[in-house]
């Protein structure tokens, strides 16, 4: 199984960036896929994630400014990031989850988000 991200880079406090996951290796029609992000000293947190069903949610600090899209027969999921601002600075990482005791998560790599002037 993996989760290939791509799309961070550094954009300046108020800009846009647009993230890609793409899953291979199992079906994932039945996860639940999202991003997560980690900051230096800060604990994971979520993203957004849109659920087998379609059914989205996101993180308190995003709403309202990102979106997130799921291809289904790509496996693939987008992360459209609007308005970003200096905290949104982070290691983002792709998670597909079974909600399964029996099957672990999957994690990609991450991606390094950086918003700076």
């Amino acid at each position: 199984v993996q989760l290939v991200e791509s799309g961070g880079g550094l954009v300046q406090p108020g800009g846009s960036l647009g993230l890609t996951c793409a899953a291979s290796g199992t079906t994932f029609n039945v996860y639940d896929l999202g991003w997560y992000r980690q900051a230096p000293g800060k604990e994971r947190e979520l993203v957004a994630v849109v659920a087998s069903t379609g059914r989205t949610k996101y993180g308190d600090s995003v709403k309202g400014r990102f979106a997130i899209y799921r291809d289904t027969p790509k496996d693939t999921i987008y992360l459209q990031m609007n308005d970003l601002k200096p905290e949104d600075t982070a290691v983002y990482y792709c998670n597909a989850d079974l909600n399964s005791a029996y099957v672990p998560p999957y994690w990609g790599q991450g991606t390094q988000v950086t918003v700076s002037s």
